[in-house]
């Protein structure tokens, strides 16, 4: 996210350009051919910035470094991914959140379970000892 923030005024600017989706104060959200078209060009030689200013952007107003942000960004969902990559959503794919519990095996969730409550129990025993202590230390103040 960027740390310019847009006013009303260039808000309206950003989106009268056709190669932008959407544009909020914050973000601006580029249209897939455009993005393909940047990448293509970039590849071909020209700079970042001389592609933005030529396809209608103010580099004034969206600043000069994120052409070349952005640019970096497009380059390596291109090479990743193609010219498809700009056209359909990637956000979510491939995620390396939590793993998913629905695979496991009925021997894995137990094994699971018990880790768990052998930790849970561990805890437990920690706040007993440790409330003990304070018991102890309130008696001899």
């Amino acid at each position: 996210m960027s740390k310019i923030i847009f006013n009303e005024h260039q808000c309206r600017q950003l989106e009268a350009n056709p190669n932008v989706a959407a544009v909020s104060e914050r973000a601006i959200q580029y249209t897939p051919e455009f993005k393909v078209k940047a990448v293509k060009e970039n590849l071909q030689g020209k700079g970042p910035s001389q592609i933005f200013v030529e396809h209608g952007f103010d580099l004034m107003v969206i600043g000069t470094d994120k052409p070349k942000s952005a640019l970096k960004r497009w380059r390596k969902s291109y090479q990743l991914y193609g010219e498809q990559g700009f056209f359909e959503e990637r956000r979510g794919k491939g995620s390396t959140g939590h793993p998913s519990t629905n695979d496991l095996s009925a021997e894995k969730k137990l094994e699971k379970a018990e880790a768990r409550i052998k930790y849970l129990e561990a805890e437990n025993e920690l706040l007993k000892k440790l409330e003990e202590l304070e018991r102890q230390a309130k008696r001899r103040s």
